[in-house]
């Protein structure tokens, strides 16, 4: 008989790059949430960015690198398999309907939850996954800005880790710039994911954001 799952964290992101934030945050979620598994997601077509994302294959690929030394992580390739704009509440509804037992924790920045409520079918989010936020560097969190925080649903943990001042946004405008190979990048990325870069010559013009 299978393992009945019981805790099951979900964190997605366009992971363009992933870089040491993100595995940082999937490291704390795993201990501080006690998660039997942490399914990461890449997503497919993202309605909110205003940007190209990098190719679907690439930011799988990189995404599979950065986990994989990583136990309990399962890289989950759904939302770039998925046809259309990628909705959260799509995956969720389809992770709780193959693990119906499971109490889902959906991952997100601080910067992601002040944006929440302007998610897709956001308060339904709440009914099906406890939403766990890490706070990162020089995020403001005044009063106000976490409405979603005033639902009666109080579905809603912070996850204490220290907040560490790196962001995908960064990482492309350095390389970019011609800093691929500079001490700064090996120190923000998986030198794994580095490698891919470097060897795909991704993130190279100049008008990357």
């Amino acid at each position: 008989m299978s393992q009945v799952l019981k805790k099951m964290g979900v964190f997605g992101g366009a992971f363009d790059p992933p870089h040491n934030a993100h595995i940082a945050l999937a490291q704390t979620a795993l201990a501080e949430l006690e998660l039997d598994v942490l399914h990461v997601i890449p997503t497919g077509q993202a309605w909110h960015k205003a940007r190209t994302l990098s190719a679907p294959s690439h930011r799988l690929a990189m995404t599979r690198l950065a986990f994989a030394d990583l136990p309990g992580v399962v890289v989950d390739d759904r939302e770039i398999k998925r046809a259309g704009p990628t909705f959260t509440i799509d995956t969720l509804q389809a992770l709780q309907a193959e693990n119906p037992s499971a109490q889902l924790y959906l991952l997100m920045g601080g910067d992601q939850f002040a944006a929440f409520e302007k998610w897709h079918q956001w308060r339904e989010i709440m009914k099906i996954a406890i939403i766990c936020i890490a706070a990162r560097a020089r995020f403001d969190w005044a009063e106000g800005q976490f409405n979603a925080l005033k639902q009666p649903e109080k579905r809603v943990l912070v996850l204490p880790m220290p907040p560490m001042a790196v962001s995908a946004t960064q990482i492309r405008q350095l390389i970019s710039g011609g800093l691929g190979e500079n001490q700064v990048i090996a120190d923000l990325i998986p030198r794994q994911v580095a490698s891919y870069i470097a060897q795909h010559q991704l993130y190279q013009i100049s008008k990357a954001t």
